[in-house]
């Protein structure tokens, strides 16, 4: 058989399997709740794993290999600020938030979470929590699509419109159907596959390229400042990529796996178990493109086109055409975990959080998931059309989509979990400006260029939503009850972990 047959043949075999996880997961779909969170049930080890792969997409394996493959480890401290902002996630927020959306009306979304938590019968803040989502969601989803068109495009030389639509196709399929299980547990099987390519790429990479030390000396001799993280950097470039630990707070793609978690008490082992496997696959990460520019200087014959590609491209190289096809299916496995995440959060902002807020609350569950589903194929189609011209880098993209949930939405989770004192109006108008000031900040070179979007999104927020909210403020019981509630539960949850470890 053919290299290509061989790869193809590891595709398609991936591919199938999803699918069969997304039919497995819709006979276990009944009802809304189980489309949108899974019931509640998922264990630590696949609620890390989601999370960790749903996170990362196509960005680990493309658009950070390939921005260290172009200017080296300065652009280290995105990884430095995202392993930072990830185990802060799961230690402050996660299992408040566990406990919490229970507490507050079972809560299944982050904006009905926020209504609820905060008491507002406007209505006004889950329906602007679910526009933000809607918009920048969309992007997020359409940076996936084009990560999936390079992707075939590199891998097989085929059209980078064929390639965006059949990775489109797969991921709606097993996100329609299967919704929020699916979407997990694809998601583990994805993370695992992922880490195993992380692992292997760079390593192997290495004894190819004559060990460590000739490594090492092949890099300098490209540019020595590739293996500094301080050299050519700035304050501000450095501030700028840490960061990116900020929007953990605020995704919520991610922190929705928090609300899934069968106990508050299993995020400490979901934290220690979603940390390994970040910190393991941000290191092959970084070690395959330090590899790449090894094996690029060392074979100036070779030319490498696209330096997003460069894990592709070395796993091709370097490995038996079947094994470079799980290699293959490692990249396809960060695009479609991420979409699909995407997807199903969106769908459940417009059917949970626009639709039941602006026309009736009254659908049958039926109805509610056909909703859902059909959400799932509208975002696809309008990602898919805003995807299909090509324009910018994955990393591009999925860094503006980053600094809208993180600057929107993460200032605002924190405050509604740890003081009492947030208002409705007050968590409107950070959101709001939070929003505004990535949109406008972001699309203005002289101010993007200088520092990150999410830092002055992220500020601003924090600053509007506590001056409002102390302005607006008033005793409410209803809510004091609650966070008094959530307060006690978690310390109970917390005392039943210790006796069960002694």
């Amino acid at each position: 058989m053919s290299d290509l047959t061989y790869q193809m043949l590891a595709l398609v075999a991936y591919m199938v399997a999803m699918l069969g996880i997304g039919a497995w997961a819709y006979r276990r779909t009944s009802n809304l709740d189980d489309y949108m969170l899974g019931g509640r049930d998922l264990g630590p080890m696949v609620s890390a794993l989601s999370a960790g792969a749903s996170d990362m997409s196509g960005w680990l394996l493309m658009g950070l290999p390939g921005a260290i493959y172009a200017t080296g480890l300065m652009e280290g401290w995105i990884a430095v600020g995202l392993t930072v902002g990830a185990w802060l996630n799961w230690k402050v927020v996660a299992p408040r938030l566990r406990t919490y959306t229970e507490v507050s009306g079972d809560s299944i979304t982050v904006p009905s979470f926020l209504e609820n938590r905060l008491k507002d019968s406007t209505r006004l803040l889950r329906m602007a929590s679910g526009a933000v989502i809607l918009v920048f969601f969309t992007f997020y989803v359409s940076s996936g699509m084009v990560a999936g068109g390079v992707f075939f495009e590199s891998s097989f030389n085929t059209d980078y419109h064929t390639g965006m639509l059949v990775v489109a196709a797969v991921v709606v399929a097993y996100t329609l159907f299967g919704g929020f299980l699916a979407v997990s547990y694809t998601d583990f099987v994805q993370g695992a596959i992922m880490l195993l390519a992380l692992i292997l790429v760079p390593v192997v990479g290495v004894f190819v390229t004559g060990g460590p030390a000739e490594t090492v000396d092949s890099i300098r001799a490209v540019d020595p400042s590739r293996l500094s993280m301080l050299e050519g950097a700035t304050a501000l470039g450095v501030i700028s990529a840490a960061a990116w630990g900020l929007g953990y707070f605020g995704q919520p793609h991610i922190i929705v796996r928090f609300m899934a978690l069968r106990t508050a008490g299993e995020a400490a082992s979901a934290r220690r178990i979603g940390i390994g496997w970040m910190l393991l696959s941000l290191f092959g990460a970084v070690g395959t493109a330090l590899v790449g520019i090894a094996y690029y200087q060392q074979n100036p014959d070779q030319k490498l086109n696209d330096p997003e590609a460069v894990f592709i491209v070395l796993g091709q190289i370097l490995f038996h055409p079947l094994i470079a096809g799980i290699m293959l299916a490692a990249v396809l496995a960060a695009i479609m975990s991420t979409i699909s995440s995407q997807l199903l959060v969106t769908s459940s902002a417009l059917v949970e959080d626009l639709y039941k807020a602006v026309f009736k609350n009254d659908a049958s569950d039926r109805q509610l998931v056909l909703f859902g589903r059909l959400a799932v194929l509208g975002i696809a189609v309008v990602a898919a059309f805003l995807a299909w011209p090509k324009t910018g880098t994955v990393l591009d993209l999925v860094a503006y989509a980053w600094a809208g949930f993180g600057a929107s939405f993460g200032p605002i989770i924190l405050l509604a979990l740890w003081w009492r004192k947030l208002t409705a109006p007050g968590a409107i108008a950070g959101l709001v400006v939070g929003a505004v000031t990535v949109v406008v900040w972001g699309n203005i070179e002289a101010l993007s260029s200088q520092m990150y979007e999410i830092v002055p999104g992220f500020v601003l927020n924090t600053i509007v939503a506590v001056a409002v909210s102390l302005v607006t403020y008033k005793e409410n019981p209803a809510i004091d009850a609650e966070f008094d509630e959530a307060i006690r539960l978690l310390d109970a949850e917390g005392t039943r972990e210790k006796a069960a470890r002694v």
